[in-house]
Protein backbone atom coordinates (compact mmCIF):
# COMPACT_ATOMS: atom_id res chain seq x y z
CA UNK A 1 0.00 0.00 0.00
CA UNK A 2 1.36 3.40 -1.00
CA UNK A 3 0.66 4.97 2.42
CA UNK A 4 2.86 2.51 4.31
CA UNK A 5 5.47 2.46 1.55
CA UNK A 6 5.81 6.24 1.84
CA UNK A 7 6.12 6.02 5.63
CA UNK A 8 8.90 3.44 5.26
CA UNK A 9 10.64 5.85 2.89
CA UNK A 10 10.38 8.68 5.44
CA UNK A 11 11.75 6.45 8.19
CA UNK A 12 14.68 5.40 6.02
CA UNK A 13 15.38 9.05 5.18
CA UNK A 14 15.60 9.86 8.89
CA UNK A 15 17.91 6.91 9.51
CA UNK A 16 20.17 7.90 6.61
CA UNK A 17 20.39 11.64 7.38
CA UNK A 18 20.36 11.84 11.17
CA UNK A 19 23.48 10.47 12.90
CA UNK A 20 21.55 10.40 16.19
CA UNK A 21 18.98 7.92 14.84
CA UNK A 22 19.73 4.50 16.36
CA UNK A 23 16.91 2.35 15.05
CA UNK A 24 13.69 2.58 13.06
CA UNK A 25 11.40 2.04 16.07
CA UNK A 26 12.96 4.98 17.90
CA UNK A 27 12.52 7.18 14.82
CA UNK A 28 8.88 6.15 14.46
CA UNK A 29 8.03 6.78 18.11
CA UNK A 30 10.24 9.74 18.98
CA UNK A 31 10.63 11.92 15.88
CA UNK A 32 7.97 14.66 15.59
CA UNK A 33 8.96 15.27 11.97
CA UNK A 34 7.93 11.73 11.11
CA UNK A 35 4.64 12.12 13.00
CA UNK A 36 3.91 15.37 11.17
CA UNK A 37 4.46 13.70 7.80
CA UNK A 38 2.22 10.75 8.72
CA UNK A 39 -0.55 13.13 9.79
CA UNK A 40 -0.05 15.12 6.59
CA UNK A 41 -0.51 12.09 4.37
CA UNK A 42 -3.94 11.61 5.94
CA UNK A 43 -4.93 15.28 5.90
CA UNK A 44 -3.75 15.77 2.32
CA UNK A 45 -5.87 12.80 1.21
CA UNK A 46 -8.92 14.26 2.93
CA UNK A 47 -8.22 17.75 1.60
CA UNK A 48 -7.84 16.42 -1.95
CA UNK A 49 -11.23 14.72 -1.62
CA UNK A 50 -12.94 17.96 -0.52
CA UNK A 51 -13.18 16.96 3.15
CA UNK A 52 -11.37 20.15 4.07
CA UNK A 53 -12.80 20.90 7.49
CA UNK A 54 -11.85 17.52 8.95
CA UNK A 55 -8.45 17.82 7.27
CA UNK A 56 -7.84 21.18 8.96
CA UNK A 57 -8.92 19.85 12.34
CA UNK A 58 -6.48 16.95 12.10
CA UNK A 59 -3.69 19.24 10.91
CA UNK A 60 -4.25 21.48 13.93
CA UNK A 61 -4.03 18.44 16.19
CA UNK A 62 -0.77 17.49 14.48
CA UNK A 63 0.52 21.02 15.00
CA UNK A 64 -0.32 20.80 18.72
CA UNK A 65 1.44 17.45 19.09
CA UNK A 66 4.54 18.14 16.98
CA UNK A 67 5.05 21.90 16.77
CA UNK A 68 5.08 21.52 12.98
CA UNK A 69 2.38 23.12 10.84
CA UNK A 70 1.84 21.60 7.40
CA UNK A 71 -1.26 22.83 5.61
CA UNK A 72 -3.33 19.91 4.26
CA UNK A 73 -3.20 21.45 0.79
CA UNK A 74 0.60 21.32 0.60
CA UNK A 75 2.22 18.63 -1.54
CA UNK A 76 5.14 16.79 0.05
CA UNK A 77 7.29 14.39 -1.94
CA UNK A 78 8.87 11.10 -0.97
CA UNK A 79 11.57 10.58 1.64
CA UNK A 80 11.20 14.01 3.18
CA UNK A 81 13.03 14.48 6.49
CA UNK A 82 12.02 17.19 8.97
CA UNK A 83 14.80 17.24 11.58
CA UNK A 84 13.54 18.29 15.06
CA UNK A 85 10.98 20.40 13.23
CA UNK A 86 9.77 22.77 15.94
CA UNK A 87 8.20 25.92 14.40
CA UNK A 88 8.32 24.60 10.83
CA UNK A 89 5.49 26.14 8.77
CA UNK A 90 4.55 24.89 5.31
CA UNK A 91 1.85 26.83 3.43
CA UNK A 92 -1.16 25.59 1.49
CA UNK A 93 0.19 25.81 -2.09
CA UNK A 94 3.71 24.68 -1.25
CA UNK A 95 5.09 21.86 -3.39
CA UNK A 96 8.05 19.89 -2.04
CA UNK A 97 10.00 17.43 -4.18
CA UNK A 98 11.65 14.16 -3.21
CA UNK A 99 14.55 13.69 -0.76
CA UNK A 100 14.21 17.14 0.83
CA UNK A 101 15.66 17.89 4.29
CA UNK A 102 14.08 20.62 6.42
CA UNK A 103 15.47 21.82 9.75
CA UNK A 104 13.68 23.53 12.63
CA UNK A 105 12.26 27.02 12.28
CA UNK A 106 11.87 26.87 8.50
CA UNK A 107 8.98 28.72 6.85
CA UNK A 108 7.76 27.93 3.34
CA UNK A 109 5.27 30.76 3.08
CA UNK A 110 3.72 33.52 1.03
CA UNK A 111 4.26 37.26 0.86
CA UNK A 112 0.68 38.57 0.94
CA UNK A 113 -3.00 37.84 0.51
CA UNK A 114 -2.83 36.77 -3.13
CA UNK A 115 -5.11 33.97 -4.30
CA UNK A 116 -3.94 30.91 -6.17
CA UNK A 117 -0.33 29.77 -6.09
CA UNK A 118 1.39 31.87 -3.41
CA UNK A 119 3.92 29.52 -1.80
CA UNK A 120 7.22 28.14 -3.12
CA UNK A 121 7.91 25.03 -5.15
CA UNK A 122 10.91 23.14 -3.78
CA UNK A 123 12.88 20.81 -6.07
CA UNK A 124 14.45 17.44 -5.33
CA UNK A 125 17.45 16.89 -3.01
CA UNK A 126 17.12 20.31 -1.39
CA UNK A 127 18.45 21.15 2.10
CA UNK A 128 16.74 24.03 3.95
CA UNK A 129 18.70 24.91 7.07
CA UNK A 130 17.64 26.16 10.49
CA UNK A 131 15.49 29.29 10.52
CA UNK A 132 15.47 29.81 6.76
CA UNK A 133 12.45 31.48 5.14
CA UNK A 134 11.40 30.84 1.56
CA UNK A 135 8.60 33.26 0.72
CA UNK A 136 6.68 33.52 -2.53
CA UNK A 137 5.33 31.49 -5.48
CA UNK A 138 8.63 30.71 -7.19
CA UNK A 139 10.79 27.67 -7.87
CA UNK A 140 13.79 26.52 -5.86
CA UNK A 141 15.72 24.17 -8.12
CA UNK A 142 17.10 20.71 -7.53
CA UNK A 143 20.25 20.11 -5.45
CA UNK A 144 19.93 23.52 -3.74
CA UNK A 145 21.28 24.32 -0.26
CA UNK A 146 19.77 27.18 1.73
CA UNK A 147 21.90 28.38 4.65
CA UNK A 148 20.67 28.94 8.21
CA UNK A 149 18.68 32.13 8.73
CA UNK A 150 18.49 32.97 5.03
CA UNK A 151 15.46 34.72 3.53
CA UNK A 152 14.86 33.59 -0.06
CA UNK A 153 12.57 35.82 -2.11
CA UNK A 154 13.52 34.94 -5.71
CA UNK A 155 13.85 31.79 -7.85
CA UNK A 156 17.01 29.74 -7.32
CA UNK A 157 18.55 27.70 -10.18
CA UNK A 158 19.61 24.08 -9.78
CA UNK A 159 22.74 23.26 -7.79
CA UNK A 160 23.19 26.54 -5.90
CA UNK A 161 24.00 27.45 -2.30
CA UNK A 162 22.11 30.48 -0.96
CA UNK A 163 22.84 32.50 2.18
CA UNK A 164 21.95 35.88 3.65
CA UNK A 165 19.06 38.34 3.89
CA UNK A 166 17.89 38.59 1.20
CA UNK A 167 19.26 35.27 -0.03
CA UNK A 168 22.24 35.50 -2.38
CA UNK A 169 23.75 32.74 -4.47
CA UNK A 170 27.27 32.17 -3.17
CA UNK A 171 28.09 28.85 -4.75
CA UNK A 172 26.97 26.92 -7.82
CA UNK A 173 27.13 23.28 -8.87
CA UNK A 174 26.96 21.73 -5.40
CA UNK A 175 28.75 18.42 -5.19
CA UNK A 176 26.49 16.84 -2.57
CA UNK A 177 23.19 18.54 -1.71
CA UNK A 178 22.36 15.94 0.94
CA UNK A 179 25.09 17.38 3.18
CA UNK A 180 25.27 21.01 4.25
CA UNK A 181 27.95 22.52 6.42
CA UNK A 182 25.84 25.14 8.18
CA UNK A 183 28.89 26.86 9.70
CA UNK A 184 31.54 27.24 6.99
CA UNK A 185 29.42 28.82 4.28
CA UNK A 186 30.64 31.67 2.08
CA UNK A 187 29.54 35.09 3.32
CA UNK A 188 28.84 37.48 0.40
CA UNK A 189 29.15 40.56 2.62
CA UNK A 190 32.55 39.50 3.98
CA UNK A 191 33.68 38.68 0.44
CA UNK A 192 32.61 42.12 -0.76
CA UNK A 193 34.41 43.81 2.14
CA UNK A 194 37.60 41.89 1.33
CA UNK A 195 37.39 43.05 -2.27
CA UNK A 196 36.86 46.64 -1.10
CA UNK A 197 39.91 46.40 1.18
CA UNK A 198 42.00 45.14 -1.74
CA UNK A 199 40.81 48.04 -3.90
CA UNK A 200 41.56 50.57 -1.15
CA UNK A 201 45.09 49.21 -0.66
CA UNK A 202 45.66 49.41 -4.42
CA UNK A 203 44.44 53.02 -4.48
CA UNK A 204 46.61 53.93 -1.48
CA UNK A 205 49.64 52.46 -3.26
CA UNK A 206 48.88 54.41 -6.43
CA UNK A 207 48.31 57.65 -4.48
CA UNK A 208 51.58 57.11 -2.63
CA UNK A 209 53.41 56.62 -5.94
CA UNK A 210 51.87 59.83 -7.32
CA UNK A 211 52.88 61.77 -4.20
CA UNK A 212 56.45 60.48 -4.51
CA UNK A 213 56.53 61.43 -8.18
CA UNK A 214 55.23 64.93 -7.41
CA UNK A 215 57.86 65.32 -4.69
CA UNK A 216 60.64 64.47 -7.12
CA UNK A 217 59.24 66.90 -9.68
CA UNK A 218 59.06 69.65 -7.10
CA UNK A 219 62.64 68.99 -5.99
CA UNK A 220 63.84 69.16 -9.61
CA UNK A 221 61.98 72.43 -10.14
CA UNK A 222 63.59 73.90 -7.01
CA UNK A 223 67.04 72.88 -8.24
CA UNK A 224 66.44 74.48 -11.64
CA UNK A 225 65.47 77.71 -9.98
Amino acid sequence: MAFFRDIRGDLKAAMDRDPAARNTLEVLLCYPGVWALIFHKLTHFLYSHKIKFIARLISQLARFLTGIEIHPGATVGKRCFIDHGMAVVIGETTEIGDDVTIYQGVTLGGTGKHCGKRHPTIGNHVVISTGAKVLGPFKVGNEVKIGAGSVVLKPIPDGCTVVGIPGRIVRQKNKNADELDQVNLPDPIVTELKEMRKAIKKLEKEVGALKEENRHLKENDDENI
